[in-house]
């Protein structure tokens, strides 16, 4: 592999030409392309890759130099090429060839001229996109139908579109040695805390790492490295109304090149909760909506754990809810049928996202009718435990997390364990050790349950009740945010 550390470029073409066509592997990748060119008496080097030039910007460009004389390249044919010959506005100058090499590899244009030190860099670049479509996660019934895509720049663009704001700031970074992946910072510089953006560039500038294949996850793995700990210590988002709302609270976002999620930062537990229908809908049946989901999102974890503690211990069970123990014991015992039962809902969850969409219907009416009902004839499983676990299911699948919805899976099948080795006292110990792990748990030194702990009351009521857009005037504490007043100055 070519060095690439300290290499500046001579005023000697054929050496510069030499060099990049070695370091760029010319003659072995057909997408990289080397041509010559001659303009008013000099000879010229071109390098691009195919795919991300946009062809008729570099075609007005090659027809416009071919005019040029040679009187036109003198004096300072570098200066006069910048300032006048090259009609074209994203344009720079470069002598180091690992800079040179970087943007080539990233889709601009690199000029070598023959006699000259530096190289002209044209940003003509554009990427293979699809078109902003609403996320399939994160949908609403009234509202914005544009969301994310995986390219960098129109994310950042669809968030400015939504917050004209001079104090937004997209701080450009590159992470990773070969993979040179692009990666913004935002944050409004008069809002957010300055503290919070070092921080997190510290931490991004600290990472050594040759890549990022899976974007903005292998990226949070090393922002947060509390590995073991189940629950999302960052919120994404594909959706830019959503983005600028944490933008506008004193969040700091961060969008990595190639993912249609962006990453909020920091978090809390109760932002994993929220969804944007709840803020599309009346200050009242937001708040209804909200309730909803905090009992779905609640019965998805202890609603089995508390049945079959019940099941195991009858007398726990006033007389009016003995009818809440199965009828029938089934061939195996209950505890294996809870642990059958997750690992099926698992294997369905990810046949559904395997499968394509024209069959998904039918592979649903397969497990919900031939599956289900042929389990509970043949005493595999009991009525009851498709009934609860049905139940638990739909509140994971209402939980607008889906990394929540996860984590919130594994404490399940936790207590479902210390319920069956210790019974109640399991049951209750499990509670105790999952109200320790939330309580001790901070996403970039915030407290994860913040604001039940430390305890925030006006805050923690606009958590449960969904309160009117004019009420919100103060930005979150916690954040500490440079301007916490979100009304209008005067």
């Amino acid at each position: 592999m070519v060095q690439l550390e300290e290499r500046k470029l001579s005023s000697n073409l054929k050496e510069n030409v030499e060099f990049m066509n070695q370091a760029l592997g010319v003659n072995k990748s057909f997408d990289v392309i080397y041509r010559k060119l001659y303009y008013g008496g000099k000879e010229f080097a071109l390098y691009f890759i195919d795919g991300f030039a946009k062809d008729d910007i570099m075609n007005q460009i090659m027809r416009y130099l071919g005019k040029i004389e040679a009187k036109d390249l003198t004096p300072d044919t570098l200066k006069r090429l910048l300032e006048t010959h090259i009609g074209y506005l994203e344009v720079e100058a470069a002598d180091d060839f690992k800079k040179i090499i970087s943007q080539v590899l990233a889709g601009p244009l690199a000029l070598f001229i023959e006699g000259e030190n530096k190289a002209i860099l044209i940003d003509a670049r554009t990427y293979p996109a699809r078109g902003p479509q609403e996320p399939d996660i994160e949908r609403v019934v009234r509202g914005a139908r544009d969301g994310f895509v995986e390219t960098l720049i129109f994310n950042t663009a669809l968030t400015r579109r939504r917050l004209r704001d001079p104090s937004l700031r997209m701080e450009y970074l590159q992470v990773g040695e070969r993979s040179k992946t692009d990666i913004a910072i935002a944050y409004l510089e008069d809002v957010a805390n300055s503290d919070l953006v070092e921080l997190i560039k510290e931490k991004i500038s600290k990472m050594e790492i040759d890549g990022l294949p899976m974007a903005e996850k292998t990226l949070e793995e090393y922002l947060f490295p509390n590995h073991w700990n189940p629950y999302p210590m960052v919120r994404y988002t594909e959706r830019p109304d959503v983005a600028t709302v944490h933008l506008l609270e004193g969040h700091v976002l961060i969008y990595v090149d190639t993912s249609p999620s962006v990453m909020i930062t920091p978090t809390t537990l109760f932002h994993h909760v929220q969804h944007a229908e709840e803020y599309r809908q009346k200050p009242i049946i937001g708040a209804y909506l909200r309730w909803v989901r905090f009992l779905a999102l609640m019965m998805s974890v202890i609603l089995l754990p508390l049945w079959y503690a019940a099941v195991k211990e009858p007398s726990l069970l006033p007389d009016s809810l003995h009818f809440l123990e199965p009828k029938k014991s089934g061939e195996i015992p209950l505890f294996w049928q809870f642990m059958f039962a997750e690992l099926g809902l698992d294997v369905l969850r990810m046949a559904a996202i395997h499968t394509p969409s024209s069959l998904a219907t039918a592979m649903g009416l397969i497990a919900a009718i031939v599956i289900g009902q042929m389990a509970i004839d043949v005493g595999l499983f009991t009525k009851e435990v498709i009934l609860y676990l049905s139940i638990a299911g739909i509140g994971t699948f209402a939980t607008p997390s889906y990394e929540l919805s996860l984590a919130n899976r594994i404490v399940r099948i936790v207590l479902l364990i210390l319920t069956h080795l210790l019974g109640i006292t399991g049951l209750v110990l499990g509670f105790i050790l999952w109200f320790l792990l939330l309580a001790s748990s901070k996403s970039l030194d915030t407290p994860y349950l913040w604001p039940l702990i430390p305890l925030n009351g006006k805050a923690l009521l606009d958590v449960i009740v969904r309160s009117p857009m004019p009420y919100k005037n103060k930005r979150p504490k916690i954040l500490s945010p440079n301007d916490p007043d979100r009304s209008p100055r005067k």
